[in-house]
């Protein structure tokens, strides 16, 4: 049967092309990667504010669509970051959604 990527193949790939053009020494990786976060949280708010029209100068400018795309660079953005802290980002996530799953579903 032919494994098939769960996402964090990628995400591995994606961290290691990263981290071979990276200038910065390993601690401010970390961080570089958080604040990227940061930034792209700022996108899907102004995407959104775009989407509803807003900005009575700009009008409609993005589409739902845009806030989708911008949701997803935020996932993949978080799961590099997991990944550059940790070899086992994976692992650490599957744990922390289960633990978040069973306080919040069995509850």
């Amino acid at each position: 049967m032919e494994k098939t990527d769960t996402g964090w193949e990628t995400i591995g790939r994606l961290h290691d092309w990263l981290h071979a053009h990276t200038k910065y020494p390993p601690e401010q990786e970390v961080l570089m990667r958080v604040l990227k976060l940061s930034e792209e949280v700022g996108e899907v708010a102004q995407a959104v504010i775009g989407a509803k029209g807003q900005n009575p100068r700009k009008g409609t400018t993005h589409t739902w669509q845009d806030v989708e795309a911008e949701l997803c660079d935020v996932i993949i953005t978080a799961m590099v970051a997991l990944r550059t802290l940790t070899p086992e980002a994976a692992e650490v996530f599957a744990s922390h959604l289960d633990r978040v799953a069973s306080r919040s579903l069995e509850a």
